[in-house]
C-alpha cells in the first residue's frame, strides 16, 4: 500500500490554473490579431477607393478638389487621410490613410494602421 505525502496535495490545481492562464492569454492574442488584420483590410480598401476616385477625377476632371474627394472616400470607409499627393493637372494619385484599430486586449493604447495606394492615369496616346 502506498502512502501520499502531504506535499503533493493541490499540485494539480496549480498546474491547471497555469494552463487556464496560458489558454486565456493565447485567446486574447488571437482576438487582438483578428482585430488588427480586420483594420488592415479596412485601411487597404479605404486607400484603394480614395486613390481610384482621385485618379478618375484627374482623368476626367469635374471641377472637384482631388484632395477633398480622397478625404470623402476615405471617410466613407471609416478612415482618415494622412496625405494625398494628388495635385490637379497630374496623372498620379498617391494616398495614405489611417484606420484606428481600437482597444486591444494585450496591447495598451489605441493603435492605428496606415495604408497607402497609388493610382496612375494612363491615357492613350493620340495618333498623328
Amino acid at each position: 500500500m502506498s502512502t501520499r505525502t502531504s506535499d503533493e496535495r493541490g499540485s494539480v490545481s496549480i498546474v491547471m490554473a497555469a494552463g487556464v492562464a496560458v489558454v486565456l492569454v493565447l485567446t486574447m492574442g488571437v482576438a487582438d490579431l483578428g482585430r488588427v488584420l480586420t483594420a488592415r483590410g479596412r485601411a487597404r480598401v479605404a486607400a484603394d477607393a480614395a486613390a481610384l476616385a482621385v485618379a478618375q477625377e484627374l482623368a476626367v476632371p469635374s471641377g472637384l478638389d482631388p484632395a477633398a474627394l480622397a478625404a470623402e472616400y476615405a471617410e466613407a470607409n471609416d478612415a482618415e487621410i494622412v496625405s494625398c499627393g494628388c495635385a490637379a493637372g497630374t496623372f498620379e494619385a498617391l494616398v495614405v490613410v489611417r484606420v484606428p484599430v481600437g482597444d486591444l486586449l494585450l496591447v495598451p493604447g489605441s493603435p492605428t494602421i496606415d495604408a497607402r495606394a497609388r493610382a496612375v492615369v494612363d491615357l492613350p496616346a493620340a495618333d498623328p
